[in-house]
């Protein structure tokens, strides 16, 4: 990212100097890196702010395009466990005469494929269903949704966030029409993401000024931002499969010492379908708000996701956990970074939080 900092620091979508042309083709670079580890065109790829805004314009855009197109609003199907960046800019559409069908799914977090079936109605444009979710890490089945919606003339949305860098993912084979992809998930920066979507779709800015990413996003692309997303993704996906290999082993180490302290905790979310590097439990019987005060200084966990702003998940909710259970959970991640010794020291940390809060 350096470089895109200081010393090329041309506007891309200047193509009347060196400093912009020069901007332009690391862009441009970049896009193809990140279509490569997608397997799809480097057209598809339109560079956003975020997940969130790629989250918005895919769903606000395209539902808004198909109904100024065939003049009547029509339904959409998600997941009560979905990420708030699908949830509230579903609700949105709901506010403007769509109607939106929340699904709850089984207890292991995943979806009945005969619910989402039998939830399909004769206008259903839209299936939004992420690929792992933040939270508890479920693997989606994403395929066979894909099959479901196509054969129903719907498209299928999907935020892949949690998933990009951390599987090997192959977009067009797995069905997916959309779908959202963000840096920070993958070490990349902050504040840069994008939309993948098919070219034919039809979609609606949310933005107006200045035309960029095909007019559907427009504004300066943050040079620096882009070269490190584009980095940060060929990393993931060159260490990928070791890495995932250890921090399975890694995770499932840290469940069997948990498991060994505290008999009663609970897994919350497949173990059989999960990301290997996350963990979420709940300590039934304890103050949540205690055990996360006195965890904050000796653990890096938290009870959800960083957008809940505290509130108990709405994930764990979802699953049949209650407002207490949900607020006594902790939602583990592992990374590049983490030792088999940060595992001993967790285990060790978390347990003897739990034998205080139960003897004061």
């Amino acid at each position: 990212m350096e470089p895109y900092w200081n010393t090329f620091w041309g506007n891309p979508s200047s193509s009347q100097n060196r400093s912009g042309i020069k901007a332009a083709a690391l862009v441009s670079l970049a896009r193809e890196q990140l279509a490569s580890t997608l397997k799809i065109p480097a057209e598809s790829v339109i560079f956003t702010s975020g997940a969130t805004e790629a989250n918005n314009l895919a769903l606000i855009g395209y539902a808004r395009a198909l109904a100024d197109i065939k003049g009547k609003r029509g339904h959409v199907i998600t997941l009560t466990t979905e990420h708030h960046s699908v949830l509230d800019p579903l609700r949105q559409l709901k506010l403007e005469g769509f109607r939106v069908s929340e699904l709850n799914p089984g207890k292991d977090g995943l979806i009945d494929i005969r619910a989402v079936n039998e939830a399909f109605e004769d206008d259903t444009f839209l299936l939004s269903i992420m690929l792992a979710n933040n939270e508890i890490g479920v693997i989606q089945p994403i395929q066979e949704l894909s099959n479901l919606c196509h054969s129903k003339g719907a498209i299928l949305h999907s935020d892949i966030v949690q998933a990009y860098g951390h599987m090997r993912l192959d977009l067009y084979s797995l069905g997916i029409d959309f779908a959202t992809i963000s840096a920070h998930k993958m070490y990349g920066p902050k504040g840069i993401g994008a939309l993948i979507m098919k070219s034919k779709l039809p979609i609606m800015p949310l933005q107006w000024g200045g035309g960029q990413e095909k007019g559907l996003r427009p504004g300066s692309l943050p040079v620096p931002l882009i070269a490190g997303f584009a980095k940060a993704a060929q990393l993931a996906i060159g260490d990928l499969d070791m890495r995932e290999q250890r921090l399975m082993f890694l995770r499932d180490k840290l469940l069997e010492g948990l498991r060994n302290k505290l008999p009663e905790l609970i897994v919350n979310g497949s173990m059989k379908r999960r990301l290997a590097h996350n963990l979420n439990i709940t300590i039934p019987g304890i103050k949540g708000n205690r055990l996360h005060r006195l965890l904050r200084l000796r653990v890096l966990c938290s009870s959800g996701s960083a957008c809940a702003n505290g509130m108990p998940s709405h994930v764990l909710l979802s699953l049949g956990r209650t407002l207490d259970e949900a607020s006594s959970s902790l939602r583990l991640s592992l990374g590049r970074n983490t030792s088999e010794e940060d595992i001993n020291r967790a285990i060790l940390l978390i347990s003897k939080t739990v034998s205080e809060i139960k003897y004061i």
